[in-house]
């Protein structure tokens, strides 16, 4: 591997790592706010907003090689860019504490792909791709990063690495360097290119979480779920295997198919794909390894001044994993943006055993978040939104 990871190199130190407010072009140019004035506007506890969010790009504390677009920052997260090469290693990695990524892909390495134009990911092997984004967070903030909706749809498993990082898609308080997306498609190969949005990151500053008796209190004033809230470590959530119209409740993934090319919106068609997954009596047989996407019995609602993270269920439910994408943004499914809640589609994962999985069987949590702010942008409202009001719904690559 060429020494010094061509495409980051990006002056160190936040000085060097600041941007500027946006200009005509509707990039970020000149540094025009202190850090003091930053840290106004972002010190309350909570997941930082659209505008703190442009506050860190115009202080520094996130930095780019490339100018940070504007359409990059959504209500409660910033999309994060493919760089311009692709490391296929022999294995999925973290750094350990002490150790940089860099470090790590001397020793593992097999061979670099410069994407270019697009270059193919291959089904079933490891990649590590350095990212446009960098960051200086200030001491008290951190970071977690996820998979885009669409991403988690193709089964393309995307998790962020920094340096000296001991768990996947979690950035350590106040970190200083580069970001890193690691992806294997498990599904489908897929065409790649550099400055493509497979990932997204949310900054939170001191306690974010509620705890079960304040999301109560949440849905006492604004429902989050239609009926009865099932609240216990977050909001619980079901699968739907009785749909009101018809007999089709998902689709499963076809094991040998052509590629996808991400650049590709509404161009596939869904058969070539994926095999329609239909039932009459609200069961069916999860088969070991093999990728489904379901939809959510509950609508469920993110009202603005909350975010939400997909999270497990217990285990001792079913050996199956039912998330790969896992924010939502303030304004999900909430009546004011244009949803009366909106179902989650669940992207499933069956391990080990067939395993029979039943209408209203509770499969995952929503952990919801407080915000710092309320964002200026909602989701579904002031952002295009390809899933507010979703059905069950593939991925936008995929006609329909």
């Amino acid at each position: 591997m060429p020494q010094g990871l061509p495409g980051l190199q990006v002056r160190q130190g936040r000085q060097g790592l600041q941007r500027p407010p946006k200009t005509g072009d509707g990039t970020f140019g000149p540094q025009m706010l202190s850090c003091a004035q930053q840290q106004g506007d972002i010190m309350q506890n909570g997941v930082l907003a659209d505008s703190q969010i442009e506050a860190l790009i115009q202080g520094g504390a996130i930095g780019a090689t490339e100018p940070i677009l504007p359409e990059q920052v959504q209500p409660a997260s910033l999309d994060l860019r493919l760089g311009d090469r692709a490391y296929r290693v022999r294995a999925s990695f973290l750094p350990g504490a002490g150790r940089s990524v860099a470090e790590r892909l001397d020793e593992l390495t097999m061979h670099e792909i410069p994407l270019g134009t697009g270059a193919v990911l291959e089904k079933g092997c490891v990649y590590v791709v350095p990212l446009m984004e960098r960051l200086a967070l200030p001491a008290g903030m951190t970071a977690a990063a996820s998979a885009k909706s669409s991403t988690g749809r193709l089964d393309l498993m995307t998790r962020v690495i920094t340096d000296q990082g001991i768990e996947f898609d979690r950035v350590a308080d106040g970190y200083e360097g580069p970001l890193f997306a690691e992806i294997c498609p498990q599904s489908f190969s897929v065409v790649a290119q550099p400055g493509q949005l497979l990932t997204q990151i949310i900054f939170r500053q001191g306690r974010t979480f509620l705890d079960d008796g304040e999301l109560r209190a949440v849905h006492a004033q604004t429902p989050i779920v239609d009926g009865d809230p099932v609240i216990s470590d977050g909001l619980g959530f079901s699968v739907d295997l009785r749909p009101r119209d018809g007999d089709l409740v998902g689709y499963r993934a076809k094991r040998h198919t052509g590629v996808v090319d991400l650049a590709r919106v509404g161009h596939y068609p869904p058969a070539d794909y994926w095999e329609e997954v239909r039932t009459s009596d609200g069961r069916i047989i999860l088969d070991p390894g093999a990728f489904y996407i379901l939809m959510s019995r509950e609508a469920i609602c993110i009202p603005p001044d909350c975010a939400a993270e997909m999270a497990p269920y217990l285990a001792m439910v079913g050996e199956f994993r039912v998330h790969y994408a896992g924010f939502f943004d303030p304004g999900f499914g909430w009546d004011g943006a244009g949803g009366a809640g909106s179902r989650g589609v669940l992207e499933v994962r069956c391990h080990e055993a067939p395993f029979v999985l039943e209408h209203g069987q509770v499969v995952g949590r929503l952990v919801y978040e407080r915000m710092s702010q309320r964002p200026r942008a909602l989701y579904g409202r002031e952002i295009k939104s390809n899933y507010q009001g979703q059905g069950l719904k593939l991925a936008k690559h995929f006609k329909g």
